[in-house]
Formats: C-alpha cells, sequence, structure tokens
C-alpha cells in the first residue's frame, strides 16, 4: 500500500516534490490516469515531455503507463522547455505534461500540466481534483484499465516551436548583435541554438556566445535560477569579457528570461514588460484594434501602465502568479501581459508565457537601433525600485495593520494581493505580500528617485521589523 501523501507535492499551480520521496513513478502513474480522468481525455491525444532532469525519461514513462491505461493516447514530445509544452498544447489543441522543477535544485522535479490550447490548470480549475483521484488509486494500490487501452506515439516539436517563433519576430534585416547567453544547463541550451542560432533554421545576424548549454539537471555550474542575483555573476562577466551587445539567462525550464545589458547590468523585467509592450500595441493597431489591453501585475513598475495608456491602449492590473495573468488575458483579450518575475506572456502564444519570444522582441529593439541597450533600458526605467525585500514576521496581519496606520491618511490602500500603498503626492508606491508558505513579509516599493526609494524602505521596514 502506497503511504505517500499528495498534498506535499501538489501546490496551487503544479506539482512539485523531491524525487524518490514526494514524487515517484508510482505517484506519476497514479497523476496520469488522474489526469485523464478528471479532463475526460480518454479517446484523446495527451502530450508528455520532460526537462533534462534525470528522473524525467523514466518518469515521462510512468505518465504513459497511467494515462494510456485509462484510454488516453499519449504522444511523447521528448525533451523540451516548458514553453514549447505550451506551443503544442495550443497547435495540437491537445492537453499536455512536462516533468520539471523549473528552478528548483537538482532533487526535485515535477509536473507542469496545461489543458487543451494551453489552458492553464490550477488549483481552483482541477488540480487538486486530479490530486484527490490520484491519492485515491495509489490508496487502492492499482489502476484499472479501460476496454480501450490507448496508444503511445512520439513526435518532435522543436523545428515548429522555432519556425513559430520566428515567424511572430522577424530577426532576419536587423543589425549583427553579439550576444551572450546562460542556459545554466537547462533547457535553454537546446531552445537557443534551435530559435537563435542555426541548429535548425537558417541563420540570424546573432553572434551566440553560449555559457553551460550543456543539459545537465544537476546543474554543475549554478542553480538555474537567475531571479538570484549570485546565478548572473557569471554572465554579466562574460558580457563584459567579450564585449557583447546583450545577455539573456534563462531559468531551468526556460520558460522565463532575465536581461543584462552591454554593461553587465540586470534590465528590469518591468522594462523589458514595457519596450515589449510598445511592440505589441503598435502591432495590434496596425491590425485594427482600437485599444489594445497590457495585463501587468501589481508590482510591476507603475512606468508599464503609463506607456500603456499614452500609446493609446488600455493597462489591466491583476494579481501575482500565472494562472491570475492567463485568466485574466482570456478575459480581456489581451495582446501581452508581464510580470515582475520575467514571465511574460503573449495573446499570439495562446496566452501562455515564453521567455524566448520576450527575448526575440528586446533582440528586435535593439537590433534597429543604433543605441545600446543601457540607453534604451533607460527610457523605459524612469523611476527607483527596491526589489522585493523578506522580512520574517510572527504576526503578518497585524504586522500590516501598524504600517497602514503608521501611514495614516498620506497614502491610498488598496488589498488587490497583501496590500498596497500609494502616496498621494510624493509618486511613490509599496506593497507588502504575505507569503503563504513561509513567515515572511515581501515587500517591494518604487520611488521616483533613489532618496525617497531609500526613506521609504527604511521607514516601512523599520515598522514591520520592530520586535
Amino acid at each position: 500500500m502506497n503511504t505517500i501523501d499528495l498534498t506535499a507535492s501538489f501546490k496551487a499551480y503544479d506539482v512539485r516534490g523531491i524525487v524518490g520521496e514526494t514524487i515517484t513513478e508510482e505517484t506519476v502513474r497514479a497523476t496520469a490516469a488522474a489526469f485523464v480522468d478528471v479532463l475526460e481525455l480518454s479517446g484523446q491525444n495527451v502530450l508528455v515531455g520532460s526537462d533534462m532532469r534525470p528522473s524525467g525519461e523514466s518518469f515521462t514513462e510512468a505518465f504513459a503507463e497511467g494515462a494510456t491505461a485509462r484510454g488516453a493516447n499519449v504522444i511523447k514530445i521528448g525533451l523540451i522547455s516548458t514553453d514549447e509544452l505550451y506551443f503544442a498544447c495550443g497547435v495540437e489543441n491537445a492537453a499536455g505534461v512536462t516533468f520539471t522543477a523549473s528552478h528548483n535544485p537538482a532533487e526535485y522535479n515535477g509536473m507542469k500540466m496545461s489543458k487543451a490550447g494551453a489552458v492553464p490548470i490550477s488549483s481552483e480549475t482541477g488540480l487538486f481534483d486530479v490530486r484527490d483521484r490520484a491519492q485515491d488509486y495509489l490508496n487502492e494500490g492499482s489502476i484499472p484499465s479501460v476496454d480501450n487501452v490507448g496508444s503511445v506515439s512520439e513526435k518532435d516539436v522543436l523545428k515548429d516551436y522555432s519556425e513559430y517563433l520566428r515567424n511572430l519576430v522577424d530577426l532576419s534585416n536587423i543589425r549583427p548583435l553579439k550576444v551572450v547567453v546562460d542556459a545554466g544547463n537547462g533547457m535553454g541550451g537546446m531552445t537557443t541554438p534551435a530559435v537563435l542560432g542555426d541548429s535548425i533554421l537558417p541563420g540570424l545576424p546573432l553572434e551566440i556566445v553560449p555559457l553551460y548549454f550543456e543539459l545537465d539537471g544537476t546543474f554543475p555550474n549554478h542553480p538555474a535560477n537567475p531571479l538570484e542575483p549570485a546565478n548572473l555573476v557569471d554572465l554579466q562577466k562574460a558580457v563584459v569579457e567579450h564585449g557583447a551587445d546583450i545577455g539573456l539567462a534563462f531559468d531551468g525550464d526556460a520558460d522565463r528570461c532575465f536581461v543584462v545589458d552591454e554593461k553587465g547590468e540586470p534590465v528590469s523585467p518591468s522594462a523589458i514588460t514595457a519596450i515589449v509592450a510598445e511592440r505589441e500595441i503598435a502591432r495590434a493597431q496596425a491590425e485594427g484594434v482600437k485599444e489594445p489591453v497590457i495585463i501587468y501585475n501589481l508590482i510591476t513598475s507603475k512606468a508599464v501602465p503609463e506607456l500603456v495608456e499614452k500609446k493609446g491602449a488600455r493597462a489591466v492590473k491583476t494579481r501575482v502568479g500565472h494562472s491570475f495573468i492567463k485568466a485574466v488575458m482570456a478575459e480581456e483579450n489581451g495582446v501581452f501581459g508581464g510580470e515582475h518575475s520575467a514571465h511574460y506572456y503573449f495573446k499570439d502564444f495562446f496566452n501562455a508565457d515564453t521567455g524566448m519570444l520576450a527575448a526575440m522582441h528586446v533582440l528586435a529593439v535593439l537590433g534597429s537601433s543604433e543605441n545600446s541597450l543601457s540607453q534604451i533600458a533607460a527610457e523605459y526605467s524612469p523611476y527607483v525600485a527596491s526589489g522585493e525585500i523578506n522580512s520574517e514576521v510572527a504576526d503578518k496581519d497585524a504586522t500590516i495593520a501598524r504600517v497602514v496606520e503608521a501611514l495614516g491618511d498620506a497614502v491610498e490602500v488598496s488589498t488587490m494581493d497583501g496590500t498596497t500603498f500609494e502616496h498621494r503626492s510624493e509618486g511613490w508606491w509599496a506593497n507588502l505580500r504575505p507569503s503563504n508558505t513561509e513567515p515572511f513579509l515581501r515587500l517591494n516599493l518604487e520611488a521616483p528617485d533613489q532618496q525617497t526609494m531609500e526613506r521609504v524602505r527604511d521607514q516601512i521596514l523599520s515598522i514591520v521589523r520592530a520586535s
């Protein structure tokens, strides 16, 4: 009898656990069967792939066994980035799963799931139903087969994915650029040569300088998490040493992309959001859309909605988190969405996120300008941000209440996601969000200048961290 409790690995948006402990071939097999049952996929195609983690291949096999037992026809799409899964689910109009733990350490693996058409699945839209059904199969000790068990076939989607992206952003006529790419031994080491290089398609005016392109799920060089500044150091150094025009860093499953300028300085995801939003607004308007919609989360720079409105489009604010962004993209018919965490969402990419497509837009802007990336980014970065600052707090609600009281009537307060303070005259805003899993309050703030940012940051932190 299996004793693994799936509540340990099923999160709000995906499955993530430690291989051999909270995620095993047996739990994968049961989850696959439940996935087919809950989404009513018997007789339909289901896509499955994995990133480069060592357990990916055996988990793919186990998934195929569980899914076919319940009547689904499994199409194995091999080694893939997460945005390749979204592409395949969109183009094939089929549900799918990829085995990945994104930027988590090597001992982890997990599942990112998608409904047909790249529609996200979350705890509120069926993921926990899959969990509960899978738990029943584990507790029963077997998965009953249907009369018409499914088939297994294979398909490679990398070329189609690469051609699809190239058709969305034409880089063939830009000025020559030298681009350092840090794949972190993740899937960017496979997708970069295919999309930006000449491994599958004709070459572009790009000289790619590769860092850690070897697929290795043990991450021997550094963690594949570019959100942590320490993991950008190698890229920053290489950009300067090679005299490159730009640096790109992908996370482990290559759905997020971080950008570094020619000086080795990180370009904020808010600036990238504004740069791409401007291009997507212009394209939509050229196609006759009167008021294109751009989605941004509430801790993105206010430079984004300001630019959007200046360009005659409409900016829609949402909570942090990809399932919220994707849902609002669909509801509002948004053309593009961006998050501070370097997730970028495109209507032309089935409302799903793809770091590679965002990078291509930035390359198009840079390659069509005589200015450097630092000069271009400065135009989209008029404010000073604090970055995310975590504070360990015992009573989060009481702490936030103290901040509300201290700031008083000088600020407007909203509670869309955590608590956001907007000063009525000084032009700064701050957001305090409680972590759902840790005893942390997360502070993000933005101000017109460094002095104001530091003053407000220190004022709020002194209240938050008061014993």
